[in-house]
C-alpha cells in the first residue's frame, strides 16, 4: 500500500483503487455489503481501472444478488491483513467474464482504508451518554449515539443499517448534545464505517473527523474522552 493510505484515508485516485482491488482479488478475499437484513459475500472477479468497470462472482444465495441489483450504488467491505477496506461502486448488472454471467459494475470512484487511529480515542462509559443529531444541516438528519471520541473526530454508532454513509461523505451541521445539557455544532466527515451486531440487531458505526472545529469544540472532545 502506499504510504497515502497508510493513514487511513479517502482516495479518489483510480490507480490506487485498482491497486487495492487488486490486491483483495489475487489474495481471495471477501467482498460484503449489508444490504438491510440480507449480506451479500463474493470474491472480485476482475478489476479493469481502463474499461471503468469491476466484476464479482454472482453470490450463491439468489435474493442477495436480487438485493444487490435493486441497488442503485453501493458499499462494500473487506478485509486485508491489518486493514480495513471499504469502497463505494454504483449500477450493478449482468455482465459477462470468460463466457460466464457475473456481476458488473461501475468502477469505484472512492475507496477508503482503515487501520489504527491517527489521535488515541477513548471509549465513552456507558453511563456517560452523548447524542449526535447527525446531518442536521442536510437532508438527511439522523439519531446516533457517540461511543468514542478524541480531538480529531468521533465514533458514532447506532444509526439504521439502511443509511449509507460513503467515505468522504460530509454531514453538515451536527448537534452534539451534551449529557449535562447545551451541546455544539460541527461538521463531519465520514472516513470509514463498519456493521457491528448488537443482541440480534445490526446497526452501522462509522469514525468520522472533525472539519474544521473551532478551538471550543476540541476543548470539550478531549475534556470527554479523559473522562
Amino acid at each position: 500500500m502506499s504510504a497515502a493510505l497508510q493513514a487511513g484515508v479517502v482516495t479518489h485516485s483510480a490507480a490506487e483503487i485498482a491497486r487495492v482491488l487488486e490486491n483483495v482479488r489475487t489474495r481471495g478475499l471477501l467482498v460484503t455489503a449489508y444490504l438491510g437484513e440480507i449480506i451479500f459475500q463474493s470474491l472480485v472477479l476482475k478489476v479493469d481501472e481502463r474499461g471503468k468497470r469491476l466484476q464479482l462472482a454472482p453470490s450463491p444465495v439468489r435474493a442477495a444478488n436480487q438485493a444487490l441489483f435493486a441497488r442503485e450504488r453501493c458499499a462494500f467491505h473487506s478485509e486485508l491483513p491489518g486493514w480495513h477496506v471499504e469502497f463505494v461502486a454504483a449500477r450493478p448488472h449482468v455482465g459477462l467474464h470468460a463466457g460466464t454471467k457475473v456481476i458488473e459494475l461501475e468502477f469505484p470512484q472512492v475507496l477508503a482504508t482503515h487501520q489504527r487511529r491517527a489521535q488515541p480515542r477513548s471509549d465513552l462509559r456507558p453511563r456517560l451518554v452523548i447524542r449526535c443529531l447527525a446531518d442536521a444541516g442536510g437532508i438527511t438528519p439522523f439519531e446516533a449515539a457517540i461511543v468514542d471520541i478524541s480531538e480529531g473526530g468521533i465514533g458514532f454508532l447506532a444509526y439504521p443499517s439502511d443509511i449509507v454513509l460513503e467515505p468522504g461523505t460530509v454531514l453538515r451541521g451536527c448537534r452534539i448534545e451534551l449529557p449535562e445539557g447545551g451541546g455544539f455544532v460541527v461538521d463531519l466527515e465520514v472516513r470509514h464505517s463498519q456493521p457491528v451486531t448488537i443482541g440480534k440487531r445490526r446497526v452501522m458505526r462509522s469514525g468520522c473527523r472533525f472539519v474544521d472545529p473551532p478551538e471550543q469544540v476540541i476543548k470539550l472532545a478531549l475534556r470527554y474522552a479523559a473522562k
